[in-house]
């Protein structure tokens, strides 16, 4: 890897995410509105929000960050940009870790307006403290940056890449306990869900509206994430390669 290329990567990248005005309302201003309207619905009972919304503060950030960094790689591989890139003197590591640099600094972004915004404006209820929600926001948000990243490896047009959609989230989304905790799961898919990486996610989430303090268990949720979009960066570096020879 070489530090200068990659954040020339990441730089470029930034500066046209920075003039997307509609990539920039659907990362920072669509899941406001999504808890929003989650907490709307529950107006009347705030206790469910308050047991719902942490898990949605993991997956919202997950989905949208997955559908905007597909695009955006897929976007930069129609228009012949990654083409361009492929056959000058730069590591594969170095594109895909100058994408994943850009879209994680946007991560934060969404990660902390998303986070200050369900606890000091909408009222969201949590015991843990605000500093750590932030950080598996944003881990939730790199996860799923990197995935998107790598499912773009395969796809050939935007339309495609939005089809990977029901392959690489919404069996996770099913699956982390959202719907049924986890440990109520059939014997097969409670070991299937402990081998996806928004299980974790959504675990610390709800551990933190619970828990005052921040337990190792948490901390492991955290890690185990981390490794999951480490490789993801990784597996995508790997399946990156030239359309052209």
């Amino acid at each position: 890897m070489n530090s200068g290329r990659t954040l020339a990567t990441a730089r470029r990248v930034l500066q046209q995410l920075i003039h997307d005005h509609r990539t920039l309302g659907l990362l920072f201003v669509v899941p406001l509105v999504l808890l929003g309207l989650l907490c709307w619905i529950y107006q009347d009972t705030p206790v469910m929000f308050d047991r719902i919304g942490p898990a949605l503060l993991g997956i919202f950030p997950f989905v949208v960050m997955f559908l905007v960094t597909s695009i955006a790689t897929l976007r930069e591989r129609s228009s012949g940009t990654l083409e361009r890139l492929l056959t000058m003197p730069i590591a594969k590591l170095d594109i895909l870790m100058g994408y994943a640099l850009s879209f994680g600094l946007l991560a934060v972004l969404q990660a902390v307006l998303a986070s200050v915004f369900s606890v000091y404006v909408l009222g969201m209820d949590v015991t843990g403290p605000l500093w750590f929600l932030i950080i598996v926001a944003l881990a939730d948000a790199v996860l799923g940056c990197t995935l998107g990243l790598f499912a773009s490896a395969f796809a050939r047009t935007e339309f495609q890449a939005v089809q990977f959609m029901p392959a690489f989230v919404l069996p996770q989304v099913l699956l982390c306990g959202l719907l049924v905790p986890v440990l109520q799961l059939p014997t097969v898919l409670h070991w299937l869900a402990n081998c996806l990486p928004l299980t974790y996610a959504v675990d610390a989430m709800t551990r933190l509206g619970v828990d005052q303090g921040v337990t190792f268990r948490e901390i492991w949720d955290v890690i185990v994430v981390a490794i999951f979009a480490l490789l993801a960066v990784l597996l995508g570096a790997a399946t990156l390669h030239r359309q052209t020879k």
